[in-house]
């Protein structure tokens, strides 16, 4: 088996625009939520979320471009761009036939489904749709794209597990280069989700926060207010490649991945398990896959959604794995980026593996009163970041269907 390395992020959040002023963003427990924008949500339970800041996305991509892609799309574009070059990659020194993309969106195009079915249901029924619509629309066109962009011809395709989506992206890649199939894959997610539709379509399921009074700390994950998530939007980037190819031509080495464990809830539509069967054995399947013992792990960035069922549910199976442990940080960066659905994953990877470069925890931010039957079993960093060795750091993501992908990063040796 490959040892398997990462070489290069890049962020695009709602608390900083690239990975710089995301990282500092982290650290330092900023707030990305805001009323929305994009539509007027008066009408809406939910009228605000965490978009993106002072963002053009015509600074990154030519507007004859820019018109062939989704706002997904375009995300995704511009985060890996700032991977590649952090990555300090010339692809044209390197087999492109062994060099792969493996992509995420839990929603791909929805902003261009939206606008086209809402045009075609103001005519008179004849069917006027643009041409790009469904090329635009599919989840998968995010990946077909980055690798027509670098010319990328090795494996190539999208995942799709709901909230899951990008982690389940980065373990797929992660196995396809151990595997010995790829040399390098591009992965990671996107998400541009902020429109009527899933903020509708949220509400009317009685998952996102509707405390429009207090929205710049509405995300309070294990709070005892908590009322539901905040959503996000965004991308976050991630280049992955084998040891060896990354010290053949002498690449900046920033983490290693070390374990990736999916599972299943095989419970309910939309909830977790409430014993957190399904994140229990996600969790054992990443420590035993990178042969390590709970103890081993210093830093847990959970999914904590901030919905009232869902946090208590993997708190419940982060218990079954490490017990009570009182000096393992958790910390949920939703509480600043919000929920970035399919993009979560990757964006909270990223999280993980600058923690274990920088040896800092981020923080907790909004959270005031945790859930008394487990306030005193984890240190869940409340409001300011932490210093502290972080030898492996685990990533959990849930997704709707009962979908579990569980990542494992490790700092780098030699």
């Amino acid at each position: 088996m490959q040892r398997v390395v990462v070489t290069g992020l890049g962020a695009l959040t709602p608390i900083g625009n690239n990975m710089t002023d995301f990282w500092n963003g982290l650290i330092s427990g900023k707030s990305g939520a805001g009323l929305l924008t994009r539509f007027d949500a008066s009408k809406f339970k939910t009228r605000f979320g965490c978009e993106l800041k002072n963002f053009d996305p015509q600074q990154f991509i030519e507007k004859s471009e820019a018109r062939r892609y989704d706002l997904y799309t375009q995300y995704a574009l511009i985060a890996v761009d700032e991977a590649v070059k952090n990555a300090e990659i010339d692809f044209s020194s390197l087999n492109c036939n062994r060099i792969g993309v493996i992509w995420g969106s839990g929603n791909g195009g929805i902003i261009t489904f939206q606008e086209q079915v809402m045009e075609f249901a103001k005519g008179d029924g004849t069917p006027r749709f643009n041409p790009f619509f469904i090329p635009k629309m599919i989840v998968d066109i995010a990946a077909g794209i980055i690798s027509m962009k670098y010319g990328l011809r090795g494996p190539n395709f999208a995942t799709v597990s709901a909230c899951a989506t990008s982690n389940t992206a980065i373990i797929d890649a992660f196995n396809y280069i151990r595997w010995g199939k790829a040399d390098m894959i591009i992965t990671g997610g996107s998400e541009a989700p902020l429109i009527e539709t899933t903020i509708g379509g949220f509400n009317a399921a009685k998952a996102l926060s509707t405390n429009n009074d207090e929205y710049e700390t509405a995300s309070r994950p294990f709070d005892v207010s908590r009322d539901g998530f905040v959503m996000g939007e965004g991308a976050g980037a991630i280049i992955l490649e084998s040891y060896e190819s990354a010290v053949r031509r002498g690449a900046p080495i920033i983490a290693e991945v070390v374990g990736g464990g999916m599972a299943g809830d095989a419970y309910h539509l939309t909830g977790t398990h409430p014993n957190g069967e399904g994140a229990f054995l996600g969790m054992w399947e990443a420590l035993n896959e990178a042969g390590i013992k709970p103890e081993d792990v210093d830093y847990i960035n959970p999914h904590a959604t901030s919905t009232p069922m869902g946090d208590m549910s993997e708190l419940i199976g982060i218990e079954r794995v490490f017990g009570a442990n009182p000096q393992l940080n958790i910390s949920a960066t939703k509480s600043m980026t919000g929920h970035l659905l399919g993009a979560a994953g990757a964006i909270e990877a990223i999280a993980c593996i600058k923690a274990t470069q920088e040896d800092i925890v981020p923080p907790t931010i909004n959270t005031k009163n945790v859930e008394p039957s487990v306030a005193d079993k984890f240190n869940f960093t409340l409001g300011k970041a932490e210093k502290r060795t972080v030898r492996y750091a685990l990533s959990n993501t849930f997704g709707f269907g009962g979908h579990v992908a569980v990542s494992l990063f490790k700092k780098f040796e030699k």
